[in-house]
């Protein structure tokens, strides 16, 4: 029993959220990146996407990972709701990029970009994934933003379980979509 409680206090604080790193109000950083959709080589363009609307932008660990997968398929499955409601949904991620082309097409269903986040764009977003003793990795973390229009930030979520993600950023969308921010 000593031993159960022991685990599971350790355990704790990793299945714990974190805050994002940049809040609400935060202006968000500007950045170009080459990608994929529907499995061919794509830029994304941050500027050019608050110009059609809000953008979700969603920050993921890596392609090809269980929890990465199911996230991705959960988006494209809900991408008619964030369209109707206005709003542009991009991926990024530093891990395996390599392979962005076919997970745009496999796991995106085709549905929405995924792009490369480069070194500058990981520390303007600060998604660099922290190991438990504080130490850098070389991923990215699974954090979700709402940018409005006008470049700021409206929502933030940092989760490493997929599952609330989706229903959060769309809920974020659907609020600034109703004239209400936060």
């Amino acid at each position: 029993m000593r031993t159960k409680l022991l685990f599971a206090a350790l355990l704790l604080p990793l299945s714990l959220p974190v805050e994002a790193a940049l809040a609400p109000g935060a202006v968000a950083p500007a950045f170009s990146a080459g990608g994929a959709m529907a499995g061919k080589p794509h830029s994304v363009n941050l500027k050019a996407a608050l110009k059609k609307g809000p953008v979700v932008l969603y920050f993921f660990p890596a392609a090809f990972t269980g929890g990465c997968n199911a996230e991705a398929a959960a988006f494209a499955a809900a991408l008619p709701d964030f369209t109707k409601a206005g709003a542009t949904v991009i991926g990024m991620t530093a891990g395996n990029v390599d392979k962005l082309v076919a997970f745009s097409s496999e796991h995106c269903a085709g549905k929405f970009a995924v792009a490369a986040a480069s070194p500058a764009v990981i520390k303007g977003y600060d998604v660099l994934l922290k190991k438990p003793d504080g130490t850098a990795t070389t991923i990215t973390s699974r954090t979700s933003y709402v940018i409005a229009p006008d470049g700021h930030i409206v929502f933030a979520h940092t989760d490493m379980n997929p599952g609330s993600h989706i229903r959060l950023t769309l809920d974020a969308v659907r609020k600034l979509k109703a004239g209400k921010r936060g």
